[in-house]
């Protein structure tokens, strides 16, 4: 009965510890206590009004959601810089009469993450993700926010699994 105790109790702290290191968001034990997102600029060769600002903010949420991290801005152990370096909308399809029956928006964004305090994990790298929408329809209004929240949902994660997840 005593050996049982012992045993049980090491189960359990053993379970506890093991936990200790991940959490929910898949990052693992992050060592900074901030970060910083700086403005990216959009240098892409067509320019959408406002990208910048909704991506910045994106990202911002993304990681203050998913972390324990502080924003600061300035001097973070985690810095994310970079510009929007493309957004094109192409057709994909065409019917007979030679229209597109669909077309896609596509935005590229190089990021430059830099880690502080371990410097293995810095990187600069482009991420893109694109929306499939109907030829006959303008890019406008509502659709283009929806279209813009579907591609800087899939871009933020992207560059978050890419910087801290690992993945």
């Amino acid at each position: 009965m005593r050996h049982l105790k012992y045993l049980l109790l090491f189960i359990i702290a053993f379970s506890i510890n093991g936990c200790s290191v991940y959490n929910f968001t898949g990052t693992g034990k992050i060592d900074a206590k901030t970060f910083q997102v700086n403005y990216f600029q959009n240098n892409a060769p067509l320019i959408e009004p406002g990208i910048e600002r909704v991506f910045t903010q994106k990202l911002q949420n993304l990681i203050q959601n998913q972390t324990n991290l502080n924003l600061v801005s300035n001097g973070g152990d985690l810095i994310y810089e970079g510009e929007i370096v493309d957004y094109r909308i192409s057709p994909t399809t065409a019917t007979a009469d030679q229209l597109a029956a669909e077309s896609r928006l596509t935005i590229t964004v190089n990021v430059r993450f830099s880690n502080k305090n371990k410097e293995a994990d810095s990187f600069e790298k482009k991420f893109n993700f694109f929306y499939n929408f109907p030829g006959t329809e303008q890019l406008v209004g509502s659709r283009l926010t929806a279209a813009l929240d579907e591609i800087f949902e899939r871009i933020t994660q992207d560059i978050f699994n890419e910087s801290l997840a690992k993945w």
